[in-house]
């Protein structure tokens, strides 16, 4: 099997466009709401849940802390909606994700996210599952539930993607 290396990046909302959107506050529409009380950070995300019964779903998942090396074997997809995260407890994150290609996952790109962003992956698109960094997190999930097969994995049968080091910005 080969091992090829890949380098993480830091999220921004340009660099993760053709996946689906960076959730954070900073540079996002601001209204206040109640009274003039509670800042509301508007529309950060296109939620999509395709399907007669397809409903969305709020949840929180608790992920282990992974630690370089980090080894991307497979990845995972969702036909029928988008998947969001967003951290709950500020802490850093890897977010890696890749273009369709045919059907099957292109090479994969690593994205570096930070406690104070969260990401929506546009249905369709091929990302790892939750990969929490330095301690087991909680992260806040909206996505699609309902009737029908909204899980599609690859693993990658000779390659395995090694991320060897995080970026000091850690």
């Amino acid at each position: 099997m080969r091992v090829e290396s890949l380098d993480v990046r830091t999220l921004t909302r340009e660099a993760f466009a053709p996946f689906g959107e960076v959730i954070e506050t900073e540079g996002a529409e601001m209204r206040l709401i109640n009274n003039g009380t509670t800042q509301r950070f508007h529309d950060l995300a296109k939620v999509e849940a395709t399907g007669e019964a397809a409903r969305v779903l709020v949840n929180i998942f608790r992920g282990q802390a992974f630690a370089p090396p980090i080894d991307i074997a497979m990845l995972e997809r969702h036909p029928l909606g988008s998947q969001a995260f967003m951290p709950l407890e500020r802490r850093p994150f890897l977010v890696v994700v890749a273009e369709d290609e045919g059907g099957r996952p292109g090479r994969p790109q690593a994205f570096l996210g930070q406690g104070n962003q969260g990401v929506n992956y546009r249905r369709n698109v091929w990302h790892h599952p939750l990969l929490a960094l330095e301690h087991a997190s909680e992260f806040l999930v909206v996505d699609r539930g309902g009737e029908g097969n909204n899980l599609e994995e690859f693993f990658f049968e000779d390659t395995v993607y090694r991320i060897a080091k995080l970026p000091s910005a850690l």
